[in-house]
């Protein structure tokens, strides 16, 4: 089996979405803090959970997709059935 190389443009949607999710978790806390200063430390906090749980989420699932992908380019390049679903009912 040949090993694939790392995508690094898996990163760059990760990162938008991070970010995005990043300003969300930033605004939704400030401004539910009700005080006229807000509350600058926790928004940070959240903003930062926010932006690592997205992150890292969205990083894994594109790269589980886009080895899905290419284990179904490598099966069709050799003529093999590409690989179907993983746990099937009653096979």
């Amino acid at each position: 089996m040949n090993r694939r190389r790392p995508n690094p443009w898996i990163a760059i949607p990760s990162l938008f979405l991070g970010a995005l999710a990043g300003a969300l978790g930033w605004t939704v806390t400030y401004i539910s803090c009700g005080t006229t200063t807000g509350c600058f430390a926790w928004a940070a906090v959240m903003a930062v959970v926010a932006f690592l749980g997205v992150t890292i989420g969205t990083g894994l699932v594109l790269v589980l997709v886009y080895r899905s992908i290419a284990e179904w380019r490598e099966a069709e390049a050799r003529g093999q059935e590409p690989p179907g679903p993983g746990c099937e009912a009653g096979s």
